[in-house]
């Protein structure tokens, strides 16, 4: 195959420098519960906002910014948890999306 074959729009890279933290990694579920809750509240909002952005873009032709904004930060979160959660990560996640 050639390079142009190769590329992929999407890569990942994980550093595993760190070694991880014995303890939080014990209880990293009951850690992540607060997050996982609002994020399942979240996630019903998401669902909703999904529906009116399929209807705009439907509408209009275009994607509006700030729709897709919102969906792009919930995806991030939640990306943010799950790799905490399959500890790929010693950093708790933060609520405010700072990165």
């Amino acid at each position: 195959m050639d390079a142009a074959t190769e590329q992929y729009p999407v890569r990942l890279q994980i550093d595993l420098s760190e070694r991880g933290n014995r303890l939080t990694t014990l209880f990293r579920l009951l850690l992540a519960i607060p997050h996982l809750i609002v994020l399942n509240v979240v996630g019903i909002l998401v669902e909703l906002l999904v529906i009116v952005l399929w209807v705009v873009i439907v509408i209009t032709g275009r994607r509006p910014a700030g729709l897709a904004g919102i969906l792009v930060y919930v995806l991030r979160w939640c990306t943010r948890v799950n790799a905490y959660l399959l500890l790929l990560t010693d950093h708790y996640p933060p609520f405010n999306g700072d990165e």
